[in-house]
């Protein structure tokens, strides 16, 4: 086991209410500021993949009818 002590979810929570006012809508706004920008990263690796797939031919091109019939296959 690591140095680093586990700390609860409900602990967190403990931790923030104990802050002040302003220094909890900070938080709230970092984290926040945080996951659009992970989520960001995300979609632009997704995007890097399509476009390396389609590079290769991987992409297949069609209607949402032929999605179905080739599902439905």
């Amino acid at each position: 086991m690591s140095n680093r002590q586990t700390m609860t979810f409900q602990g967190a929570l403990e931790i923030i209410e104990a802050l002040p006012e302003y220094q909890q809508e900070d938080l709230i706004n970092i984290i926040r500021h945080r996951l659009i920008e992970h989520r960001q990263e995300l979609l632009a690796e997704n995007i890097k993949k399509a476009k390396e797939e389609y590079a290769r031919g991987e992409v297949k091109k069609g209607t949402v009818d032929d999605l179905m019939q080739e599902l439905a296959e």
